[in-house]
């Protein structure tokens, strides 16, 4: 991408509205300048910076997931055909419900230690009330 382009142009590549590129051209997050018909213009390399992001995290695994959290097996509770394995994770708790068969495939016990693998299609966050 060499040259300039126009504010509809820079909003295509960027994959927002042309208002949002007024709306940063003004808060000073963007860089723009004016041709001779007063049009805005944002040089190549202005959307090649905004579009850039930072790298992602690695894994260090072949899967997808990538929140791990390791630590201690903490508790192991089975009923019947599933159970309740807590993880201590730092200072992070996590609670797994998982079948009987992979607690006992897994050695599973108090003082193991083990990852636990988040993969969710929502995360949920809120702030503690005052």
């Amino acid at each position: 991408m060499d040259g300039d382009l126009t504010l509809g142009q820079a909003a295509k590549a960027l994959g927002v509205s042309v208002d949002t590129l007024r709306r940063w051209d003004r808060a000073g997050t963007l860089q723009t300048h004016r041709d001779a018909r007063n049009r805005r213009l944002v040089a190549a390399a202005e959307v090649q910076r905004l579009a850039s992001r930072p790298r992602r995290h690695q894994t260090g695994a072949r899967g997808s997931a990538r929140n791990r959290f390791s630590g201690v097996v903490q508790s192991v509770e089975v009923d019947g055909v599933m159970a309740l394995v807590e993880l201590q994770a730092g200072p992070f708790q996590v609670t797994a419900a998982i079948t009987r068969d992979s607690v006992e495939e897994l050695g599973l016990a108090p003082g193991v230690p083990a990852t636990a693998t988040v993969k969710a299609t929502s995360v949920m966050i809120e702030r503690p009330t005052a």
